[in-house]
């Protein structure tokens, strides 16, 4: 018969230090992923490495309304997690500590980073429909500190769960001159950024200026900017693509300050598989009915302000009110409610995707220029030829 073979636990730094490299890590994957959803907001030419598919993709995440939490992004949200675990971790290795303080707070600590990491791929799973990578390293990093944690309290104390909590908040009150400028500093930061936190991911929508020209092309496309362009720019978009949505708002505030030099000028793309044949699956649902509300409202002579509440809106919700919409723009509700109904709207929208994709057009957003078709953005050098 086998003797029990007796776990021989490592010695004490080896269980700290791998611990404070994971909040470490976690730490500096969290500055990443912060870095990265500013980007993705302000940068027009930025795409994360991880932007490989539809459903792996940091960029869908980072775009997404379920990256901010109460009015802060996520990652930021990460980087003080972390912040706070590092900065009570070093009381763990101090010597009236005797290898057993803190591990019973820190386990909760890392246990609320596993509830979160939880909640957050539940989320990348049934609303989002993709996976951030370096939000699936952040999600191992919590669930290692969990283990890990749980680990070193199996290894060196011998006591329950609730008494070791009881017992740490003793030992930190013991070091108030230290813990409390701590607490009460992470409680600071927090109420400074909810109150101070610059809504970048939120664009402000240009404002129609009666001195900017505008009009209907030969071909009965809706253009604005110069009457005599330098540089006329044809935009294929889908009211549903975030990067239509950047670059539009992007070239809105380019042709307001050039007015008379560039000339831009909207045509439709949906990538709604109802209204695109390239698109065999679901995708940006909604985005042709949409195209048609565009089309209803340059009828009424309003398409430039019905474009840009409608860009406007991508990301914010998941449900368009028709009723709100009309009102919004001075429509009549009815009327844009059966434009959708409307076969020779429906025809203009199914015609423009047509030859953009005779252009070779394949996604959105794309961009013809003196003939030639740029997809996603535009390189610097066009625009410089025209501006200052």
């Amino acid at each position: 018969m086998e003797k029990n073979k007796q776990i021989i636990s490592l010695p004490f730094p080896i269980y700290y230090w791998t611990v404070a490299f994971l909040a470490f890590f976690g730490f500096s994957d969290s500055i990443y992923l912060s870095i990265s959803h500013y980007r993705v907001y302000t940068d027009i030419a930025y795409e994360s490495f991880c932007a490989i598919s539809k459903s792996i993709n940091c960029d869908t995440v980072s775009q997404s309304p379920y990256s901010i939490f109460i009015g802060i992004p996520v990652p930021i949200w990460g980087i003080i997690g972390y912040s706070f675990f590092l900065l009570f971790l070093p009381f763990a290795r101090s010597k009236d500590a005797q290898k057993e303080r803190i591990w019973p707070i820190l386990l909760f600590i890392a246990l609320a980073f596993s509830i979160y990491s939880v909640i957050l791929a539940y989320i990348s799973t049934f609303y989002i429909h993709s996976y951030c990578m370096m939000c699936i390293v952040s999600f191992g990093i919590n669930f290692l500190l969990l283990y890990y944690t749980w680990l070193v309290r199996r290894r060196f104390s011998k006591i329950g769960i609730i008494k070791g909590l009881m017992l740490d908040i003793g030992f930190l009150w013991d070091k108030k001159k230290k813990t409390i400028p701590i607490f009460l500093s992470t409680l600071c930061v927090i109420i400074f950024l909810l109150i101070s936190f610059p809504s970048y991911w939120k664009f402000s929508s240009p404002v129609l200026s009666k001195s900017i020209p505008s009009g209907i092309t030969d071909d009965g496309y809706p253009w604005i900017g110069a009457e005599n362009p330098e540089l006329e720019i044809t935009e294929f978009t889908d009211y549903q693509c975030f990067q239509c949505k950047k670059m539009h708002f992007f070239l809105r505030k380019l042709v307001e300050k050039n007015y008379d030099k560039i000339r831009l000028i909207h045509r439709h793309f949906p990538m709604d598989h109802k209204y695109n044949p390239m698109v065999k699956e679901p995708f940006h649902v909604g985005s042709g009915a949409m195209a048609l509300f565009a089309e209803y409202a340059q009828t009424q002579g309003k398409f430039w302000e019905m474009n840009d509440v409608l860009f406007a809106i991508v990301g914010s919700t998941n449900v368009l009110n028709i009723r709100k919409l009309a009102e919004k723009i001075g429509l009549d509700y009815r009327a844009l409610s059966y434009s959708i109904n409307n076969k020779i709207i429906r025809y203009k929208v199914k015609h423009d995707i047509a030859i953009g994709m005779k252009l070779g057009i394949n996604g959105t957003p794309g961009y013809v220029i003196d003939g030639k078709v740029y997809l996603g953005q535009i390189p610097p050098e066009i625009l410089s030829r025209v501006l200052d």
